[in-house]
């Protein structure tokens, strides 16, 4: 049987695509109100090409039947929400919870769209903040590094004497030693391998201020990893706040800022301990859609057959 037949008679004869209802808008939106629930998670995800679609979902689901409450092409707030004050309000009152990132967009939807619904920032959005900042340094000196060496290569040739590196105990140079030290400052030290936990060493001898940078980042990461009640967290908040400030780095000052900008909705997260893990999982599920069916040809067939399965 010839497939791309098959293909052409399932999307036009067998599938209902044709006569999908909602097939005019799809492209724009698609909302389904009858799976708003009481905690929901608002996040972007990117289609194909660069294409952004704000989605928003409801926990309970767990990505499955009735998980998915609305797509929206780009992440403007105006039209997302111009379209959800089509609701009835009842039916919106309901959203107790709604987790999301930090972009002001998302915040501006979720509070003029679901009022009493109490605003959490994803933690892990928080963390990818630190560890982006703490990732910025280790570039800066691997940077350094590597023109260093290349200017000791430089002198060498022209001095016309064989040029040496800079050998240390496990053997990498100091170029090498930034680039392989890259996986491990990511992870918590008690989670380190042998290798790792020497290469460290290492590392913050030559480079304290990294160990000053994993520190904020590993104290942070503690902070949210331990059951603590939301007044104890605020409190540990702010110490590790002040503790960037008085650190000193460039990078983490945009940290502390963007702690500063949303610490009601940081602190929330103290509450239920809820986290856009869901609205994460759900953008996998998306991708690997996606690339099961090799792309997105067709954006309105693709979102029919996405919202069979989860809406």
């Amino acid at each position: 049987m010839n497939g791309k037949r098959l293909q052409h008679q399932y999307k036009h004869h067998l599938s209902g695509f044709t006569n999908w209802e909602k097939k005019s808008h799809s492209r724009q939106w698609l909302i389904y109100p009858e799976n708003i629930g009481s905690h929901l998670s608002i996040d972007e995800t990117s289609l194909s090409q660069g294409e952004l679609y704000t989605i928003i979902t409801n926990k309970k689901a767990k990505g499955k039947k009735g998980a998915l409450v609305g797509i929206f092409k780009g992440t403007k707030a105006e039209p997302i929400i111009n379209r959800l004050l089509k609701l009835p309000d009842a039916m919106r009152n309901k959203v107790q919870e709604i987790t999301l990132d930090m972009a002001h967009s998302m915040k501006q939807i979720v509070k003029t769209c679901f009022p009493k619904a109490l605003q959490v920032t994803d933690r892990f959005h928080v963390q990818k903040l630190a560890i982006d900042a703490l990732k910025d340094l280790r570039i800066k000196y691997r940077w350094e590094a590597m023109d260093q060496e290349n200017e000791q290569i430089k002198q060498s040739k022209e001095q016309q004497r064989e040029y040496t590196p800079k050998i240390l105990a496990n053997r990498d140079t100091p170029k090498q030693l930034l680039a392989r030290s890259r996986y491990l400052l990511y992870k918590a030290s008690n989670d380190w391998t042998t290798s790792q936990a020497n290469r460290a060493t290492l590392l913050f001898d030559l480079y304290p201020e990294l160990q000053k940078a994993y520190k904020l980042v590993n104290g942070l990461r503690n902070i949210f990893n331990q059951p603590y009640d939301i007044k104890v967290a605020y409190t540990k908040l702010a110490h590790c706040y002040r503790d960037v400030e008085l650190a000193g780095f460039k990078s983490f000052q945009t940290v502390a800022n963007s702690m500063s900008l949303n610490y009601r909705s940081i602190l929330n997260y103290f509450i239920n301990r809820n986290t856009n893990a869901s609205a994460e999982s759900f953008n996998a599920k998306i991708k690997a859609f996606r690339t099961q069916f090799r792309g997105v040809k067709n954006t309105e067939f693709f979102w029919y057959r996405l919202t069979k399965i989860v809406a």
